[in-house]
This record gives C-alpha cells, sequence and structure tokens, in this order.
C-alpha cells in the first residue's frame, strides 16, 4: 500500500471504492486530518469539485482491546440514520489490505462548527455558546429515547447491569495500559465498584459525548451531528449524562488537564445541562453522582493509555492525578463514600 504516512490510508483505492458505493467522485482525492477530541484518526476526503466526506480509521500502533472499533461504529450509525438523532449519514466501511492497515469507514461531511479549541470557543458568538450545552443534552436525550430493538441494536451489547459492566471493562483497560500504580485510582475503583446503582433501564449510550465530539450550527447552536461512536453499547441513561459533566469543566473549577471551552465566559454551567436533559428526558437525576464520578474516572483511565501510546511505559502524567481527585470530591458531594 502506497499510502502517505500523514493519511494512513491509500486516497486512490479509496476513491475507487466510493464510486464503487455510488458515489460521484471527480478526479484524484486529497485527504486532510481534522479534529483534536477523537480517539480514531479522522480525514477531511475532497475531491477535485471540492466534495467532501469524512473517513476514520483506528490509531496506528498498539491498540487496547476492544477500542477504536470503527466498524461496529458504522453500524451505529446506520441503525440512527432515521431516527431524529443527528448522525452524518453513513456511506460504507471497507476493510481492504490495498485501502489501510485497519478498517476504514466513510460518512458524509456535515458542515457546522465544532469547538475543539479555546480560539474557537473564544470567537463564538454569544448564542452559540448560550446554547451548546443545552442543545447537546436534548440530543442526548433523543438518543436515550430510541427503541433499541425496533432499530436493531438490541444486541449490540450485553443487557447486564451496565455499572458493573463498567467497571470491569474499564479496570481492565487500567491494568492493560496503567504505566505506574496509582492506589488513589484503585481506591475509586473499588468505591465504584461497592456502591454501583441499582439498573434502571436499558438504551443505546454513546459513551464518550463531549463539545469536540458534536457539530454544531454555526448560528443557534444547535447540533447538527453526534460523531465518535465507537464507544457506544446499551446501558444506563444517566451514564451519558455524567461523561458530559465530567468532560465540561466551568469556571471556578480546578484545572484537570481537560479541554476547557465549557469554562469560557457564555457557556451553560453543569446544572444547566442536567436541567435540560431532565426536562427533554422526563427522568430523575437520582444517581447522577455516581455517573459523574464514574466519567472522571474513566477518562483517567482513557487519559493513562493514551499517554502510555505516546510516552511509553514508566512515564507518568499529572492528568490522571488530577481526573481522579476530582472524581473523588464529586465522590463525596454526592456521598458515595459515606
Amino acid at each position: 500500500m502506497n499510502a502517505p504516512a500523514a493519511t494512513a490510508l491509500d486516497v486512490g483505492v479509496l476513491g475507487r471504492l466510493l464510486a464503487g458505493a455510488g458515489e460521484q467522485v471527480l478526479g484524484p482525492l486529497t485527504a486532510r486530518p481534522v479534529g483534536q477530541g477523537q480517539s480514531n484518526l479522522t480525514y477531511a476526503v475532497t475531491d477535485a469539485t471540492g466534495r467532501s466526506w469524512i473517513a476514520r480509521r483506528p490509531p496506528r500502533g498498539e491498540l487496547l482491546d476492544s477500542a477504536h472499533d470503527v466498524l461496529r461504529e458504522h453500524r451505529i450509525l446506520a441503525a440512527l440514520r432515521d431516527t431524529g438523532v443527528p448522525v452524518p449519514a453513513v456511506v460504507g466501511a471497507w476493510d481492504e489490505p490495498e485501502l489501510a492497515d485497519a478498517p476504514v469507514v466513510v460518512m458524509a461531511h456535515v458542515d457546522g462548527l465544532v469547538v475543539d479549541t479555546l480560539d474557537v470557543a473564544r470567537q463564538a458568538p454569544a448564542r452559540l455558546r448560550r446554547a451548546a450545552g443545552p442543545s447537546m443534552a436534548g440530543a442526548l436525550a433523543r438518543l436515550h429515547d430510541v427503541d433499541v430493538d425496533a432499530v436493531g441494536l438490541g444486541d449490540l451489547a450485553s443487557r447486564g447491569p451496565y455499572a458493573q459492566r463498567q467497571v470491569r471493562r474499564w479496570s481492565r483497560q487500567w491494568e492493560a495500559g496503567r504505566t505506574r500504580d496509582l492506589p488513589r485510582l484503585d481506591a475509586m475503583t473499588e468505591l465504584l465498584r461497592r456502591t454501583a446503582p441499582a439498573p434502571s433501564g436499558t438504551v443505546l449510550v454513546h459513551g464518550d459525548f463531549h463539545l469536540r465530539n458534536v457539530i454544531l450550527d454555526p448560528g443557534d447552536g444547535s447540533v447538527r451531528a453526534v460523531l465518535d461512536w465507537e464507544l457506544s453499547t446499551l446501558g444506563e441513561p444517566l451514564a451519558d449524562l455524567g461523561s458530559l459533566l465530567a468532560y465540561w469543566p466551568e469556571p471556578g473549577d480546578e484545572p484537570t488537564g481537560l479541554f476547557a471551552a465549557s469554562a469560557e465566559p457564555g457557556f451553560a454551567d453543569r446544572e444547566e445541562l442536567v436541567e435540560s436533559y431532565l426536562a427533554a428526558s422526563g427522568r430523575s437525576r437520582e444517581g447522577l453522582g455516581y455517573w459523574h464520578a464514574l466519567g472522571l474516572w474513566k477518562i483517567a483511565v482513557i487519559a493513562e493509555g493514551v499517554h502510555r501510546r505516546a510516552h511509553g511505559a514508566g512515564s507518568r502524567t499529572d492528568v490522571v492525578d488530577r481526573l481522579i481527585e476530582r472524581a473523588w470530591a464529586v465522590a463525596g458531594t454526592a456521598r458515595l463514600d459515606r
């Protein structure tokens, strides 16, 4: 395969595959990396007329088991296409050695704004900053209203108790990706295992819902598309809301190293996100503190794995420590440690 190292896929082969899928492709394709929040490699692929698509593939290098599954993501996007959940239309999915050394998924390009840097957040109009968080909460409520059996996703994952599944899964990921001992994280793992709330229902959860993973309308801040579905599974709706809160710093928070655009002036605070979600979904906030703490713990585990791939075993990052201390603060407020 003669794919450029910066692209990690062969755009000539991709052009032939797109044409075979019924897409109008004129002239040679070019590809450029886009985005900063995605765990998979993401490219804007453009033909000679300026028509564009989005291609995604797993990153190169050693990966943790079950991570970066773009073919599963393709299945989820296809199932959600007619549900009212804002997702990009899928074009195709290929696992061809001539194309890349990993599966590649292609979807339609969605115009809009991705708030993926502080500069973008600061330059965004006040209306967008004000609406972004509540719009995201509303999109989550629409997702959690989807009948998973009706759209063919009822067998996507186990329907066993979601909290226990999450603690087991991310504990395994921690053991596979850890670079050091971290007793505070281990103690949080035990607390989450011991205080798991009773199941409240089974919905499709996104699993990685945050500001960098949505495309917003540049004018009114509504969500045009939700991206990065490879961590989606069947589980508890408040888990998604807890993750959103974990990824949503606000003014006055101690820095954790997370992307902090939501702490800029004009963005909604976490309580406004909660109120928007509860109003749109009709659900109760009971148990939300647990899911907020679990979200921070999970992000810490992911950060450790990312750091390990980038810097190798034996290195360390204070981001993980700060996230775990934030999880302990949330757990204390929710009285999980009583």
